[in-house]
Protein backbone atom coordinates (compact mmCIF):
# COMPACT_ATOMS: atom_id res chain seq x y z
CA UNK A 1 0.00 0.00 0.00
CA UNK A 2 1.02 3.40 -0.91
CA UNK A 3 0.56 6.99 0.55
CA UNK A 4 -2.34 8.01 -2.32
CA UNK A 5 -4.54 4.33 -1.22
CA UNK A 6 -5.53 6.44 2.51
CA UNK A 7 -5.59 9.67 0.63
CA UNK A 8 -8.42 8.86 -1.94
CA UNK A 9 -10.86 8.84 1.09
CA UNK A 10 -10.13 12.12 1.80
CA UNK A 11 -12.50 14.05 -0.67
CA UNK A 12 -15.37 11.14 0.84
CA UNK A 13 -14.67 11.84 3.96
CA UNK A 14 -14.92 15.50 3.94
CA UNK A 15 -17.84 15.41 1.76
CA UNK A 16 -19.39 12.72 4.49
CA UNK A 17 -18.94 15.01 7.00
CA UNK A 18 -19.70 18.09 5.49
CA UNK A 19 -23.31 16.47 4.62
CA UNK A 20 -23.62 14.97 8.48
CA UNK A 21 -23.07 18.64 9.63
CA UNK A 22 -25.79 19.76 7.11
CA UNK A 23 -28.44 17.27 8.42
CA UNK A 24 -27.59 18.07 11.86
CA UNK A 25 -27.85 22.16 11.48
CA UNK A 26 -31.69 21.05 9.72
CA UNK A 27 -32.78 19.38 12.10
CA UNK A 28 -31.31 21.93 15.14
CA UNK A 29 -33.40 24.37 13.10
CA UNK A 30 -36.70 21.83 12.78
CA UNK A 31 -36.52 21.67 16.67
CA UNK A 32 -35.56 24.81 17.67
CA UNK A 33 -38.77 25.93 15.37
CA UNK A 34 -41.30 23.24 16.69
CA UNK A 35 -40.45 23.72 20.33
CA UNK A 36 -41.15 27.66 20.18
CA UNK A 37 -44.32 27.02 18.25
CA UNK A 38 -45.22 23.85 21.07
CA UNK A 39 -44.65 26.99 23.85
CA UNK A 40 -46.89 28.77 21.98
CA UNK A 41 -49.39 26.40 21.70
CA UNK A 42 -48.93 23.03 23.08
CA UNK A 43 -48.87 20.30 21.74
CA UNK A 44 -48.92 16.56 22.48
CA UNK A 45 -48.40 15.68 18.41
CA UNK A 46 -45.53 18.64 18.20
CA UNK A 47 -43.93 17.20 21.43
CA UNK A 48 -43.14 13.63 19.71
CA UNK A 49 -41.88 15.23 16.89
CA UNK A 50 -39.60 17.08 18.72
CA UNK A 51 -38.33 13.76 20.41
CA UNK A 52 -38.38 12.00 17.13
CA UNK A 53 -35.99 14.41 16.17
CA UNK A 54 -33.96 13.94 19.55
CA UNK A 55 -33.50 10.33 18.35
CA UNK A 56 -32.31 11.86 15.07
CA UNK A 57 -29.86 14.33 16.14
CA UNK A 58 -28.68 11.29 18.46
CA UNK A 59 -27.34 9.06 15.57
CA UNK A 60 -26.41 11.91 13.17
CA UNK A 61 -24.18 13.56 15.84
CA UNK A 62 -22.84 9.33 16.47
CA UNK A 63 -22.35 9.57 12.13
CA UNK A 64 -20.26 12.54 13.22
CA UNK A 65 -18.09 11.23 15.69
CA UNK A 66 -16.94 7.92 14.03
CA UNK A 67 -16.52 10.17 10.67
CA UNK A 68 -14.06 12.25 12.45
CA UNK A 69 -12.48 9.36 14.07
CA UNK A 70 -12.05 8.10 10.41
CA UNK A 71 -10.65 11.08 9.08
CA UNK A 72 -7.98 11.40 11.85
CA UNK A 73 -7.06 7.32 11.25
CA UNK A 74 -7.11 8.28 7.66
CA UNK A 75 -4.76 11.24 8.33
CA UNK A 76 -2.56 8.87 11.04
CA UNK A 77 -2.18 5.61 7.97
CA UNK A 78 -0.76 8.10 5.72
CA UNK A 79 1.64 9.76 8.51
CA UNK A 80 3.01 6.38 9.18
CA UNK A 81 3.06 5.40 4.96
CA UNK A 82 5.29 8.62 4.73
CA UNK A 83 7.47 7.86 7.69
CA UNK A 84 8.24 4.50 6.13
CA UNK A 85 5.70 2.37 8.46
CA UNK A 86 3.82 0.47 6.03
CA UNK A 87 2.50 -2.02 8.77
CA UNK A 88 0.90 0.41 10.95
CA UNK A 89 -0.30 2.59 8.06
CA UNK A 90 -2.23 -0.16 6.83
CA UNK A 91 -3.77 -1.45 10.07
CA UNK A 92 -4.46 2.58 10.79
CA UNK A 93 -6.14 2.86 7.44
CA UNK A 94 -8.75 -0.65 7.93
CA UNK A 95 -9.63 1.07 10.99
CA UNK A 96 -10.69 3.84 9.29
CA UNK A 97 -12.22 1.52 6.61
CA UNK A 98 -14.43 0.10 9.63
CA UNK A 99 -15.20 3.31 11.18
CA UNK A 100 -16.25 4.70 8.15
CA UNK A 101 -18.34 2.18 7.56
CA UNK A 102 -20.09 2.25 10.82
CA UNK A 103 -20.52 5.69 10.65
CA UNK A 104 -22.10 4.32 7.43
CA UNK A 105 -24.46 2.32 8.91
CA UNK A 106 -25.24 5.08 11.24
CA UNK A 107 -26.63 7.25 8.55
CA UNK A 108 -28.38 4.37 7.05
CA UNK A 109 -30.45 4.68 10.19
CA UNK A 110 -31.02 7.72 10.49
CA UNK A 111 -32.63 7.65 7.08
CA UNK A 112 -34.82 4.82 7.82
CA UNK A 113 -35.88 7.11 10.92
CA UNK A 114 -36.54 10.19 8.59
CA UNK A 115 -38.27 7.71 6.32
CA UNK A 116 -40.91 6.37 8.79
CA UNK A 117 -41.68 9.60 9.92
CA UNK A 118 -42.51 11.21 6.58
CA UNK A 119 -44.46 7.95 6.15
CA UNK A 120 -46.89 9.24 9.69
CA UNK A 121 -47.16 12.69 8.03
CA UNK A 122 -48.39 11.41 4.80
CA UNK A 123 -50.79 8.85 6.50
CA UNK A 124 -52.31 11.68 8.21
CA UNK A 125 -53.06 13.44 5.25
CA UNK A 126 -54.59 10.69 3.46
CA UNK A 127 -57.03 9.74 6.18
CA UNK A 128 -57.40 12.73 8.34
CA UNK A 129 -59.39 10.75 11.00
CA UNK A 130 -55.91 9.54 11.93
CA UNK A 131 -55.03 12.97 13.56
CA UNK A 132 -56.63 15.03 15.88
CA UNK A 133 -55.31 18.33 14.52
CA UNK A 134 -52.72 18.65 11.70
CA UNK A 135 -49.07 19.41 13.00
CA UNK A 136 -46.39 20.92 10.95
CA UNK A 137 -44.71 18.65 8.38
CA UNK A 138 -41.68 16.93 9.75
CA UNK A 139 -38.69 18.04 7.13
CA UNK A 140 -36.35 15.50 6.22
CA UNK A 141 -33.02 16.94 4.95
Amino acid sequence: MNLTTPALLFPAISLLLLAYTNRFLVIAQLIRSLYKQNAEHPDRDLREQILHLKVRIVAIRRMQVLGIIAFIFCVLSMLMLFLQMPSPGTVLFAASLVLLVASLGFSLYEVQISGQALQLQLKGLQDPSATTQPGPPVNSP
